[in-house]
């Protein structure tokens, strides 16, 4: 059967969109400048494998850019040859006799508009420092007609050192003015090593509601909020726990699981007391509830005792509603509380990381974080006030 070849474009864009998720699980990516129009050859510094893959993720898929890789290691063996074709669009170069052949013959991809790119160091350097440049890159570059494009990279060192593990760290790209003419390589190792310095030191551009919220959460005040929200909640406040982690595990998420297993514990120990306090009489306000909802929960327990409670993530009803509703039903508080773990424990967890996750995704957009604040503020208001209608 004969093999599926995608246009050059489609599967730049496929990489495009898998090295950038990779790098945003890995600690995210930001990109300062874009590539000119047209082909260009594309030179970087180069400290670690770790580099293809942030230009990858962080050039213009238009380009279709295509990545000189080391004959003698990534095409020594089917494997890696395959892995380097499919992965990174890589052809070979040749360290050690032919090299300079090798990249002339990319000057008909160059003049067809895609971008060449190159480590003009030959290997990967050490401790930041941008090695000296061959003038291989920049002989294609006058061969083809094209602009060499400087590009400084930072973090790709620490994100997997040589010889060492992966680690979590956010990776800088910036992508330089293009260089016309014949060019020096000292002129363009300059330029690369300015772009790189200045990656290195650029500050991640922040909000400071974000800042001032991810310490707040992150203090040793962070966990008493959660469960001091959660706990209120499961009593008579109307602003459900989700709502406190969709704010905070974004600003913070490295806090998310334990901001969540805090909010999971005051809300078990709220819906205790709740359920207490219904089965001596009390009766606490229960605002934006109504009494369609009551109802509805009274014929839950009825049915199903303690486990009614598993509806409580999916049909809008407030948990405060249920855990007074098995009060007055007098269900075994040993019976409650399992069930509520169960419930409780699946949506309050499974919503916290998310959110935890999303702030992650979202590093190099904090300074977006009080437009994410408006956004969602508007979304609870609109969809709580569908659920209160919808119950009425």
């Amino acid at each position: 059967m004969p093999r599926v070849q995608l246009p050059s474009t489609t599967a730049a864009w496929l990489r495009r969109a898998l090295w950038c998720l990779v790098l945003t699980l890995t600690g995210g990516i930001a990109r300062r400048g874009q590539l000119p129009r047209g082909g260009c050859v594309v030179v970087a510094n180069h400290s670690s494998h770790a580099d293809t893959a942030a230009l990858l993720a962080a050039l213009d898929a238009r380009h279709a850019p295509l990545i000189g890789a080391a004959a003698d290691y990534w095409f020594a063996t089917a494997w890696r040859r395959r892995v380097c074709r499919r992965l990174a669009a890589g052809f070979p170069v040749r360290r050690t006799g032919g090299g300079l052949d090798d990249l002339l013959g990319m000057a008909d991809a160059l003049r067809a508009g895609r971008a060449v790119v190159l480590f003009p160091e030959g290997t990967r350097g050490r401790d930041g420092e941008v090695g000296d440049f061959r003038r291989g890159a920049l002989l294609l570059a006058e061969r083809a007609g094209v602009p060499v494009v400087p590009v400084g990279l930072a973090g790709t060192d620490r994100l997997l050192p040589k010889h060492g593990r992966l680690r979590r760290t956010l990776v800088r790209v910036h992508i330089g003015a293009p260089l016309y003419g014949p060019v020096a390589p000292a002129t363009a190792r300059d330029a690369v090593r300015s772009l790189t310095a200045g990656a290195a030191a650029s500050a991640l551009p922040d909000s400071r509601i974000r800042r001032r919220t991810a310490s707040l959460v992150a203090s040793r005040w962070g966990l008493p909020l959660a469960f001091a929200w959660a706990f209120a909640e499961a009593l008579s406040w109307p602003l459900m726990p989700e709502l406190f982690l969709a704010l905070a595990c974004v600003a913070a998420p490295r806090a998310g699981l334990r901001l969540s297993l805090a909010a999971l514990a005051g809300s078990l120990a709220g819906g205790l007391l709740a359920l207490q306090l219904a089965a001596s009489g009390a009766h606490l306000p229960a605002p934006l509830t109504t009494d369609r909802m009551r109802a509805e929960v009274t014929r839950q327990l009825a049915d199903e005792g303690a486990s009614a409670v598993r509806h409580q993530p999916w049909d809008g009803i407030p948990y405060k509603v249920y855990a007074a509703g098995a009060g007055r039903a007098h269900i075994p508080a040993p019976d409650w509380l399992l069930a509520s773990a169960e419930a409780r424990g699946s949506r309050t967890l499974t919503i916290g990381l998310a959110f935890a996750a999303l702030g992650a995704a979202a590093r190099p957009w904090r300074r977006r974080y009080p437009v994410y604040l408006g956004l969602l503020g508007s979304g609870f208001a609109v969809g709580l006030g569908v659920i209160v209608n919808g119950w009425s």
